[in-house]
Protein backbone atom coordinates (compact mmCIF):
# COMPACT_ATOMS: atom_id res chain seq x y z
CA UNK A 1 0.00 0.00 0.00
CA UNK A 2 1.25 3.46 -0.84
CA UNK A 3 1.36 6.23 1.64
CA UNK A 4 -0.78 8.98 0.16
CA UNK A 5 1.06 11.56 2.20
CA UNK A 6 4.38 10.62 0.61
CA UNK A 7 5.86 13.28 -1.69
CA UNK A 8 6.58 10.79 -4.50
CA UNK A 9 3.03 9.46 -4.57
CA UNK A 10 1.89 12.30 -6.85
CA UNK A 11 4.51 11.29 -9.44
CA UNK A 12 2.76 7.99 -10.14
CA UNK A 13 0.62 7.92 -13.22
CA UNK A 14 -2.53 5.84 -13.19
CA UNK A 15 -2.61 3.43 -16.11
CA UNK A 16 -5.93 2.28 -17.40
CA UNK A 17 -5.81 -1.43 -18.17
CA UNK A 18 -8.17 -2.83 -20.74
CA UNK A 19 -10.25 -5.73 -19.59
CA UNK A 20 -9.55 -9.12 -21.07
CA UNK A 21 -12.62 -9.10 -23.32
CA UNK A 22 -11.61 -5.77 -24.84
CA UNK A 23 -8.10 -7.08 -25.45
CA UNK A 24 -9.54 -10.13 -27.20
CA UNK A 25 -11.77 -7.93 -29.38
CA UNK A 26 -8.80 -5.79 -30.40
CA UNK A 27 -6.72 -8.86 -31.23
CA UNK A 28 -9.62 -10.26 -33.27
CA UNK A 29 -9.82 -6.96 -35.19
CA UNK A 30 -6.08 -7.06 -35.83
CA UNK A 31 -6.38 -10.68 -36.94
CA UNK A 32 -9.08 -9.66 -39.44
CA UNK A 33 -6.83 -6.84 -40.65
CA UNK A 34 -3.99 -9.35 -41.05
CA UNK A 35 -6.22 -11.60 -43.18
CA UNK A 36 -7.22 -8.68 -45.39
CA UNK A 37 -3.63 -7.58 -45.78
CA UNK A 38 -2.55 -11.13 -46.65
CA UNK A 39 -5.11 -11.26 -49.48
CA UNK A 40 -3.92 -7.96 -50.97
CA UNK A 41 -1.60 -7.66 -53.94
CA UNK A 42 2.09 -7.13 -53.15
CA UNK A 43 2.19 -3.88 -55.12
CA UNK A 44 -0.65 -2.41 -53.05
CA UNK A 45 1.06 -3.48 -49.85
CA UNK A 46 4.28 -1.73 -50.88
CA UNK A 47 2.35 1.45 -51.65
CA UNK A 48 0.87 1.39 -48.14
CA UNK A 49 4.35 1.96 -46.68
CA UNK A 50 4.14 -0.93 -44.23
CA UNK A 51 7.08 -1.77 -42.00
CA UNK A 52 9.62 -4.07 -43.66
CA UNK A 53 9.14 -6.87 -41.14
CA UNK A 54 5.38 -6.81 -41.76
CA UNK A 55 5.88 -6.98 -45.54
CA UNK A 56 8.15 -10.01 -45.11
CA UNK A 57 5.66 -11.73 -42.82
CA UNK A 58 2.81 -11.06 -45.28
CA UNK A 59 4.86 -12.34 -48.21
CA UNK A 60 5.72 -15.51 -46.31
CA UNK A 61 2.12 -16.41 -45.53
CA UNK A 62 1.21 -16.96 -49.21
CA UNK A 63 2.96 -20.34 -49.33
CA UNK A 64 2.05 -21.63 -45.88
CA UNK A 65 -0.59 -24.14 -44.90
CA UNK A 66 -2.48 -24.97 -41.70
CA UNK A 67 -0.43 -24.67 -38.49
CA UNK A 68 2.38 -22.67 -40.07
CA UNK A 69 -0.16 -20.23 -41.47
CA UNK A 70 -1.76 -19.89 -38.03
CA UNK A 71 1.61 -19.13 -36.43
CA UNK A 72 2.39 -16.61 -39.18
CA UNK A 73 -0.90 -14.79 -38.55
CA UNK A 74 -0.01 -14.58 -34.86
CA UNK A 75 3.33 -13.04 -35.84
CA UNK A 76 1.60 -10.54 -38.12
CA UNK A 77 -0.83 -9.56 -35.34
CA UNK A 78 2.12 -9.12 -32.98
CA UNK A 79 3.82 -6.81 -35.48
CA UNK A 80 0.58 -4.87 -36.01
CA UNK A 81 0.23 -4.39 -32.24
CA UNK A 82 3.72 -2.85 -32.13
CA UNK A 83 2.86 -0.26 -34.79
CA UNK A 84 0.07 2.22 -35.30
CA UNK A 85 -2.44 -0.01 -37.04
CA UNK A 86 -5.13 2.69 -37.31
CA UNK A 87 -3.64 4.06 -40.53
CA UNK A 88 -3.52 0.52 -41.97
CA UNK A 89 -7.18 -0.01 -41.05
CA UNK A 90 -8.17 3.28 -42.71
CA UNK A 91 -6.25 2.44 -45.88
CA UNK A 92 -7.78 -1.04 -46.11
CA UNK A 93 -11.25 0.41 -45.49
CA UNK A 94 -10.74 2.96 -48.25
CA UNK A 95 -9.56 0.27 -50.65
CA UNK A 96 -12.52 -1.93 -49.74
CA UNK A 97 -14.92 0.94 -50.38
CA UNK A 98 -13.35 1.64 -53.78
CA UNK A 99 -13.54 -2.06 -54.69
CA UNK A 100 -17.17 -2.20 -53.63
CA UNK A 101 -18.02 0.86 -55.74
CA UNK A 102 -16.24 -0.65 -58.76
CA UNK A 103 -18.10 -3.92 -58.32
CA UNK A 104 -21.39 -2.04 -58.08
CA UNK A 105 -20.66 -0.13 -61.30
CA UNK A 106 -19.60 -3.34 -63.04
CA UNK A 107 -22.82 -5.13 -62.10
CA UNK A 108 -24.97 -2.13 -63.05
CA UNK A 109 -23.28 -2.08 -66.48
CA UNK A 110 -23.82 -5.83 -66.90
CA UNK A 111 -27.52 -5.49 -66.06
CA UNK A 112 -27.95 -2.68 -68.59
CA UNK A 113 -26.17 -4.66 -71.31
CA UNK A 114 -28.28 -7.76 -70.63
CA UNK A 115 -31.50 -5.73 -70.56
CA UNK A 116 -30.67 -3.90 -73.78
CA UNK A 117 -29.95 -7.17 -75.59
CA UNK A 118 -32.96 -9.02 -74.17
CA UNK A 119 -35.66 -6.34 -74.02
CA UNK A 120 -34.79 -4.22 -77.05
CA UNK A 121 -36.62 -0.93 -77.60
CA UNK A 122 -38.24 -0.62 -74.14
CA UNK A 123 -34.89 -0.89 -72.39
CA UNK A 124 -33.30 1.39 -75.01
CA UNK A 125 -35.88 4.12 -74.35
CA UNK A 126 -35.29 3.88 -70.60
CA UNK A 127 -31.51 3.88 -71.07
CA UNK A 128 -31.59 6.95 -73.32
CA UNK A 129 -33.76 8.81 -70.80
CA UNK A 130 -31.16 8.14 -68.16
CA UNK A 131 -28.06 8.68 -70.34
CA UNK A 132 -28.99 11.17 -73.11
CA UNK A 133 -25.33 11.70 -74.10
CA UNK A 134 -25.14 8.12 -75.45
CA UNK A 135 -24.74 7.44 -79.18
CA UNK A 136 -28.07 5.77 -80.04
CA UNK A 137 -26.98 4.50 -83.44
CA UNK A 138 -23.85 2.81 -82.15
CA UNK A 139 -25.71 1.14 -79.27
CA UNK A 140 -28.48 -0.11 -81.56
CA UNK A 141 -25.94 -1.53 -84.01
CA UNK A 142 -24.10 -3.35 -81.21
CA UNK A 143 -27.41 -4.74 -79.87
CA UNK A 144 -28.36 -6.06 -83.34
CA UNK A 145 -24.92 -7.62 -83.81
CA UNK A 146 -25.02 -9.15 -80.31
CA UNK A 147 -28.43 -10.72 -81.01
CA UNK A 148 -27.16 -12.14 -84.32
CA UNK A 149 -24.09 -13.60 -82.59
CA UNK A 150 -26.31 -15.24 -79.99
CA UNK A 151 -28.57 -16.78 -82.64
CA UNK A 152 -25.63 -18.05 -84.68
CA UNK A 153 -23.73 -19.36 -81.62
CA UNK A 154 -20.76 -17.14 -82.43
CA UNK A 155 -18.41 -15.57 -79.87
CA UNK A 156 -20.00 -12.61 -78.10
CA UNK A 157 -17.74 -9.93 -79.54
CA UNK A 158 -20.47 -7.29 -79.95
CA UNK A 159 -21.78 -7.98 -76.47
CA UNK A 160 -18.31 -7.24 -75.05
CA UNK A 161 -18.06 -4.07 -77.16
CA UNK A 162 -21.48 -2.99 -75.92
CA UNK A 163 -20.36 -3.59 -72.36
CA UNK A 164 -17.25 -1.43 -72.86
CA UNK A 165 -19.31 1.37 -74.37
CA UNK A 166 -21.87 1.22 -71.57
CA UNK A 167 -19.14 1.15 -68.93
CA UNK A 168 -17.69 4.37 -70.33
CA UNK A 169 -21.12 6.02 -70.25
CA UNK A 170 -22.25 4.75 -66.84
CA UNK A 171 -19.06 4.86 -64.81
CA UNK A 172 -17.51 8.09 -66.06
Amino acid sequence: MYDTHDENYDDFELVERLNKSQQKREIAELHELARKLAKMDTILLEKMELPEELLKALAGIQTMKHAAEKRQYKLIVKILRQHDSESFVETVSTLDAKKEAQDKDFHRTERWRDRLIAEGQDAMTEFMAKYPQADVGQIRQLIRNANKEILQNKPHKSSRQLFKLLRELICY
